[in-house]
């Protein structure tokens, strides 16, 4: 990756989004607590998680190497977008990462997330996803991802229990990542880089968006709408995705719709976004 001689490293806010899951929770802040360097803070967007999560994050808190914030929204159904707005109005950063409390990175993700950070762009970063089977291992065994070796990545591939390995033995340069255009492919606000200037030009995630399903898209597109082009962080900025079971998608065509529309008619601003809690 490039050197930052030319230019000053941003500062990172990761907002991790999570819902009643404090045992993947844990796995994923301990992962970013074993990062390769430091210049971070943590903050834990919670779309209304109950007693359990509080206290999960409380623990962490008392030996996090790094400042550690605890969001919190009531449980009314699947308020991602809120969550993560909530989020990004508690960051101190200039670049925030998006992180979902299932999604483990590696070692190195906070140092790629901020070698690839670029005005103008923002990173869709991507994962592998593990089974069902290895997942419950991982999670009763308390498996340590970080310590995975070439012959172990090698191995879990080959039976299965996760399903891509070259990105995580290959690390590309920042070179050939940019999309002059607009493309639906690998949106995920599950691992996402956005300058928070950026996203406050937009107003951040539309939280009109009830019920799962594309909000992530709808960000991407008013960014891109707004002169903000996408890298692809591939072969980078993989984390693990723990398995769980799919979200109900009861909206899921009729969010996909309101973002076709704005993509025709060039929308930047979010319905009711950042600045509807200001």
């Amino acid at each position: 990756m490039p050197s930052h001689t030319m230019r000053q490293a941003p500062r990172i806010s990761l907002v991790i989004t999570t819902y009643n899951r404090p045992d993947a929770l844990e796995l994923v802040v301990e992962a970013c607590f074993g990062q390769s360097e430091r210049g971070f803070e943590i903050i834990v967007a919670d779309d209304g998680s109950a007693e359990a999560t509080r206290a999960c994050v409380e623990r962490l808190r008392s030996r996090a190497p790094v400042p550690l914030t605890h969001v919190w929204q009531a449980d009314q159904g699947f308020r991602a977008a809120m969550a993560r707005n909530r989020g990004t109005r508690a960051a101190s950063g200039d670049y925030i990462v998006f992180l979902d409390g299932d999604c483990v990175p590696q070692r190195d993700f906070v140092a790629l997330h901020r070698a690839l950070a670029r005005p103008g762009f923002l990173v869709s970063g991507s994962r592998v996803l593990l089974s069902e089977g290895y997942t419950a291992r991982v999670l009763a065994e308390g498996i340590d991802l970080h310590l995975l070796g070439v012959a172990d990545k090698l191995r879990l591939r080959h039976a299965g229990a996760i399903n891509k390995v070259l990105q995580l033995l290959c690390k590309w340069p920042d070179a050939g990542r940019a999309s002059k255009r607009f493309t639906w492919r690998r949106i995920k606000s599950c691992n996402l880089g956005v300058w928070r200037s950026d996203l406050y030009k937009v107003d951040g995630f539309d939280e009109g968006f009830l019920g799962w399903g594309h909000e992530d898209a709808d960000l991407v597109l008013r960014l891109f709408n707004a002169g903000v082009m996408r890298k692809d962080g591939a072969f980078a900025t993989e984390v693990f995705h723990l398995w769980h079971r799919e979200a109900r998608r009861d909206l899921a065509s009729s969010n996909l719709k309101l973002v076709r529309e704005r993509a025709a008619d060039k929308t930047v601003r979010a319905a009711r976004g950042l600045s509807s809690h200001e």
